[in-house]
């Protein structure tokens, strides 16, 4: 049932303080309301439900790559990709306070997280990297319960929330760690709360499948190569029920509307067994 309040939350995945509030901030404004969720398919659900007006969706990272299961949840839900911004992840070693870096015994985090401070870890063989479901959680988490020998990798933002202290800053091993965030939001809050701003460059996404004979891909992506459009990234996904047959998820730079892209997707849907635009936005810095 739809909330009768006119403006709604916008969901993203983890505690107040993950990364992707940052990103909620900038895709929609410094003020915005969101709401936390357990799991990325939770969001899609809340988003389905009327419970938010939007979704802050993760979905490639520049050191772990792409997050796969956010792309079957663009497949499977019919939710616009209306803007894109990339965060630089920065990750931090925070404790309660008056824990001494000395007394670490174990460090929680998100598993992405610890693996992006490998080199940290190299050097500090006395503590123990711990999974946890979420980086601004595992603070909260060591926060609640009060670890006097336990630390948490997450942002700054996180430690300001729950009250922790920064031992160390910056602990990640490339500094050229930065996340793509998408922001869905439903057809009728697309319409309604369009992208502002003159944009002079625009990303489109799209979902397609192929007749697995040989070839074919070749000439599927030929559709945008001779009409000299960029493709920025290109990603398959498993076909369910169809084994060893894939969908394949490409963005490229262009607007539905430029006369080249119309020509080059009516080119491409003579090839397709099926095809879905999943968003056209202003392409993030």
């Amino acid at each position: 049932m739809k909330r009768s309040r006119q403006k709604l939350p916008v969901a993203f995945q983890g505690e107040r303080g993950a990364f992707s509030q940052e990103a909620a901030r900038r895709l929609v404004g410094p003020d915005v309301e969101v709401l936390p969720c357990l799991r990325f398919e939770d969001m899609f659900r809340r988003l389905e439900e009327g419970d938010v007006e939007g979704a802050i969706v993760p979905i490639e990272n520049t050191l772990a790559g792409s997050v796969h299961e956010n792309y079957d949840h663009l497949q499977n839900f019919n939710f616009p990709i209306v803007a894109e911004t990339s965060v630089r992840i920065v990750h931090n070693l925070i404790a309660a306070p008056g824990v001494p870096f000395s007394k670490l015994k174990r460090v929680f985090s998100h598993p992405v997280a610890l693996n992006q401070c490998l080199d940290f870890f190299l050097r500090n063989t006395g503590i123990e990297k711990t999974p946890f479901y979420d980086t601004a959680g595992s603070v909260k988490m060591i926060m609640e319960e009060n670890l006097r020998d336990a630390g948490a990798i997450a942002s700054s933002v996180a430690a300001e929330i729950y009250g922790a202290r920064i031992l160390r800053r910056s602990i990640e091993d490339d500094r050229q760690n930065y996340t793509r965030f998408f922001l869905l939001r439903t057809p009728e809050y697309a319409a309604k709360y369009p992208v502002a701003g003159n944009h002079t460059t625009w990303k489109t996404t799209l979902v397609f499948t192929l007749r697995n004979v040989p070839g074919t891909l070749f000439r599927a992506l030929s559709a945008f190569a001779l009409r000299d459009l960029n493709m920025a990234k290109i990603e398959s996904r498993p076909l369910r029920g169809k084994p060893w047959e894939y969908l394949f998820y490409l963005d490229f730079i262009g607007n539905v509307d430029d006369p080249n892209v119309v020509n080059a997707l009516d080119h491409l849907r003579e090839l397709a067994d099926y095809m879905r635009i999943l968003g056209c936005y202003p392409k993030g810095a």
